[in-house]
């Protein structure tokens, strides 16, 4: 029976401690809310106690370089061809071998050109006599005009015999017209050879040339003679002078074909090889910030952000126009600019937030850390 009535007590005692205890917290928010501590929390309110670092700076001018992707080649390339007919007998250089102006390439056989050289030259002494003699007669008058115009031009056909004679000869030893590097050579000691047939290529690397493209919204900031700097995927960077701009566009790519000429006279430079030209075009003004102030914004563009007369945080597409050791420089943000330096992480564009200049760091890292605890 005692059982019976304790449970009868738990029964209706238990719904009465909940609901006292419910009554009890609502009370307690109600004195929270009436309390002068108490601060509602919105959204609007979180934004508005972000504090940031800031720096106000000034814009200066400097100058906005273009950088070109392009690959370096020989100033010239050349296929030395045969001027007559041979049979090779000597190799005078091998592929890839640096030659002097004027060395031995291919010698050809002597076949039968040294009797043509002996036939040529007695040719004309024969036929020199033979106009000394017709000359005479004719200051005479015992021979007519037409007799002497005969033996001359005997005379002249006998002397261009004889020059073709001596070229024959010289072409036997085929040469290098310029110092250079042996690229190709195309016979070996045995291959006959006939004359136009191509003995061999070789290329001027005493300087190279890096061959780009530039726009056509760029090109009419650059002229021939400017000064450009080549940096090669071999880690070289060399300065060089422009030497040539394509006068018309490519029709396809709208890009104009431009060359930088580099001097190269150690050899150190190789033709082929990936390059980066930054060639100096206009004056802009610019703001020269650290690379870390940097970030990309919903579309996936990097930009800076900075704070508008409203303490308002705007996000400002980046245009890098030149880089140093102390940072970059970017054009199109306001003359005058609030780059926020520290902070930047925690802000949007659109939000309101609590500036400290960048001499207030202590203020700052104080009121991150009250931030963070709440």
């Amino acid at each position: 029976m005692s059982m019976i009535n304790n449970h009868k007590y738990n029964a209706w005692y238990l719904p009465i401690a909940i609901t006292i205890a419910i009554v009890v917290w609502l009370l307690s928010g109600i004195n929270q809310k009436n309390s002068p501590s108490y601060q509602p929390i919105n959204n609007a309110d979180l934004s508005s106690v972000i504090s940031v670092r800031v720096r106000d700076q000034i814009a200066k001018n400097v100058i906005r370089n273009l950088k070109l992707n392009g690959r370096t080649a020989p100033s010239r390339i050349v296929n030395i061809k045969a001027e007559t007919d041979g049979r090779v007998i000597k190799i005078g250089a091998n592929r890839g071998e640096r030659i002097s102006q004027g060395s031995l390439l291919v010698q050809l056989s002597e076949r039968d050109r040294f009797a043509n050289l002996a036939k040529s030259t007695a040719t004309v002494n024969q036929r020199k006599a033979e106009y000394d003699s017709q000359k005479k007669l004719n200051d005479e008058n015992f021979i007519s005009e037409v007799k002497l115009q005969e033996s001359i031009a005997n005379l002249e056909r006998a002397r261009h015999e004889l020059t073709l004679a001596n070229l024959d000869i010289e072409f036997m030893n085929i040469k290098s017209p310029f110092e250079g590097s042996l690229q190709e050579r195309k016979v070996e000691i045995g291959d006959y050879v006939k004359a136009g047939d191509t003995i061999a290529t070789i290329i001027d690397d005493n300087e190279l040339i890096v061959k780009a493209e530039i726009s056509e919204h760029d090109v009419k900031y650059v002229k021939i003679g400017d000064f450009g700097l080549a940096e090669l995927a071999t880690g070289q960077k060399v300065q060089g002078i422009i030497r040539y701009i394509a006068p018309a566009a490519n029709e396809s790519t709208r890009t104009f074909d431009i060359e930088l000429l580099l001097n190269n006279k150690d050899g150190l430079l190789r033709a082929g090889v990936s390059s980066e030209l930054t060639i100096p075009a206009e004056e802009v003004a610019a703001h020269l910030v650290s690379p870390a102030l940097l970030s990309l914004n919903d579309e996936g563009i990097i930009g800076i952000k900075i704070l508008t007369d409203e303490n308002t945080v705007k996000f400002i597409s980046a245009d890098i126009v030149l880089s140093s050791d102390d940072g970059v420089y970017l054009a199109g943000l306001p003359y005058i600019s609030t780059v926020i330096t520290v902070g930047q992480g925690y802000v949007r564009s659109g939000m309101q937030v609590n500036p400290i200049t960048e001499t207030d760091t202590n203020i700052i890292l104080s009121a991150q850390s009250k931030k963070q605890g709440k």
